[in-house]
């Protein structure tokens, strides 16, 4: 079947890029929201299936997990196929992967049907992403587009925990899951109503032997984080599985230099700022992932708090999150990203010394600083990471660009849960009498240096050197394309 072409995205209208704006931005307010309803629902999952910390981890990790291992196939999927189609079928995918977690008997089964999310959520974010690479192709345009789509996180994070603490205080937690159905719906009709049809002027083959070593790579790294605690950190079968992950890591490497149209072009890689805003983003997404699950814990469990007030509770870094981004992007569009990725390393990591220090009686009024602090730097932090991402790539790579970017963002998220899950179970488990209050001490550490990286890189990767590694980079891909990146 031929699909009918729309209007090529550059000569669309301002309201109808508006629009398309809009409706991308849908697909992350609904995975957004996701995350956010879960990690409320956590304590509640945990009681109701008798679950483990490590059992809670998978919870979020399998999601994740997937999404991380599947984004850059749905990139170049996306490039090759349709990104209106794509799209279109990652939102009834994770539609459909919502009911079926609504309905999970057990936890394992529940992890599963969170994988079949994540699998439509693939779909969604870097697809949406490349969507509007293609529609918003002036620079400083398509900075504030970003800003305005990093913004919708902040609104889901804003939304998440309150209408998630609404529904497990009242209906229970598999309720959570049901927010995605209207949404998803909706998406998908204005999807096929409004957006567009556009796809990669040269289609791409799909890297098979690429997209399996990035899922063994992924699978065993994560396993042996999360597992070793319960197994011990020297037993076989982590030492196996760390093993695995590098040896998957090496075999990685090797394929895509030598494949002609590999998964991940490691090209791009030679821009400083397009890698440093892949290892920013794995720090930051770190940060946040951590945050969410130790927060929700340290709330609910050591506090008492009910969801409900659990949610409320972290009100004030979501309402940062929403209202900061499209300054964010706005200052990305005229000054570049040094300011808005030094502001957010430095507010990371005050923000998570700061929750170091946090035990059983810990004022509110530390909290509430501790929260709007973070609130800020993650409100700096992904506007300048977009960016950096798709500046300076050839628009025709720009699902696989966004991709990579969008990759870097699941695997920090997935790291972050994993690791500090993995020092909180460490220290309950080294001793019984620990409070659960101190035993997440660690885990904020580590995330605090998470934000370091975000600050050290933020000032390398916006210097004049890394600047021309970015031109020298864009030639190479295409050489007539000689957009500077911001």
């Amino acid at each position: 079947m031929v699909l009918q072409q729309s209007l090529p995205p550059a000569d669309l209208s301002r309201r109808r890029r508006v629009g398309v704006l809009l409706i991308c931005s849908m697909s992350l307010l609904i995975v957004g929201l996701d995350v956010t309803i879960v990690n409320v629902a956590l304590p509640s999952i945990g009681r109701d299936f008798g679950s483990s910390v490590s059992g809670l981890q998978w919870t979020v990790d399998a999601y994740t997990l997937v999404l991380a291992s599947l984004l850059m196939l749905s990139g170049s999927t996306a490039d090759r196929f349709g990104r209106k189609r794509t799209f279109v079928a990652g939102l009834i995918v994770f539609s459909i992967g919502s009911l079926l977690c609504s309905l999970a008997p057990d936890q394992t089964t529940l992890v599963v049907f969170r994988m079949v999310q994540a699998v439509g959520g693939s779909m969604l974010n870097p697809v949406a992403m490349s969507i509007i690479t293609n529609t918003f192709t002036n620079p400083k345009e398509r900075a504030q587009a970003v800003g305005v789509w990093a913004a919708v996180v902040g609104v889901s994070m804003a939304l998440g925990p309150v209408i998630g603490g609404v529904l497990v205080t009242s209906v229970g937690w598999r309720s959570i899951f049901w927010i995605n159905l209207p949404v998803g719906l909706a998406a998908i009709v204005l999807t096929l109503r409004f957006i567009p049809e556009s796809r990669a002027p040269k289609a791409r083959r799909v890297d098979g032997v690429g997209q399996a070593l990035v899922i063994v790579l992924l699978s065993s790294l994560t396993y042996g984080i999360i597992e070793a605690p319960n197994r011990g950190w020297a037993s076989p079968v982590i030492v196996a599985a760390f093993a695995i992950a590098l040896a998957s890591l090496i075999g990685l490497v090797t394929w895509e230099g030598r494949c002609d149209e590999p998964l991940i072009d490691l090209r791009f890689f030679r821009s400083v700022p397009f890698s440093g805003a892949a290892v920013i983003a794995v720090a930051a997404f770190a940060t946040l992932g951590g945050f969410l699950f130790l927060n929700t814990l340290y709330l609910q469990d050591v506090r008492g708090f009910s969801p409900l007030k659990a949610g409320l509770a972290t009100l004030p870094m979501a309402l940062m999150t929403m209202v900061l981004p499209p300054i964010s992007g706005r200052i990305v569009g005229t000054r570049g990203s040094r300011i808005p990725l030094l502001v957010a390393g430095a507010a990371l990591t005050v923000s998570c010394l700061m929750l170091s220090q946090i035990g059983a009686t810990t004022s509110f009024a530390w909290l509430f600083a501790a929260y709007v602090v973070f609130g800020i730097g993650f409100g700096f932090v992904n506007a300048p990471i977009t960016n950096a991402a798709v500046s300076g790539m050839p628009r025709a790579q720009a699902g696989v660009a966004s991709a990579i970017a969008s990759t870097s963002r699941q695997v920090g998220s997935t790291l972050g849960v994993a690791v500090v899950g993995s020092l909180l179970a460490s220290a309950l488990g080294r001793s019984a009498g620990v409070h659960a209050a101190v035993s997440t001490h660690a885990g904020w550490l580590v995330l605090a240096g998470c934000g370091v990286i975000v600050l050290v890189l933020g000032q390398v990767v916006t210097t004049g050197w890394a600047h021309r590694t970015a031109e020298l980079t864009a030639r190479e891909l295409n050489p007539e394309f000689l957009e500077r990146p911001a």
